[in-house]
């Protein structure tokens, strides 16, 4: 009789489980390398920071970089020097 009301236990268990997860929906995020760091970033400013601000500065120093770059190749230099920016 004891192991009867464990299997009923262990299968009331299993169907909350099931019914918990139904209706959550699992989105993945697309996991981007930032070049910049969000805790410096955030330490840096003097007010709050949004979410969508780090991707933003993110693409904005990529565009600096690559602008740095061409230029650099354009003086036929494999160096970023500061003047460069």
């Amino acid at each position: 009789m004891a192991k009867k009301k464990a299997t009923r236990k262990k299968a009331a268990k299993k169907a909350t489980r099931k019914k918990a997860t139904r209706g959550r929906r699992t989105t993945k995020k697309k996991s981007v390398d930032l070049i910049i760091s969000k805790s410096r970033t955030k330490a840096a400013a003097g007010i709050n920071v949004s979410g969508d601000f780090y991707t933003a500065l993110d693409e904005a120093v990529r565009g600096m970089i690559s602008a740095a770059e061409a230029r650099a190749e354009s003086n036929n230099r494999r160096t970023l020097r500061p003047h460069d920016l």
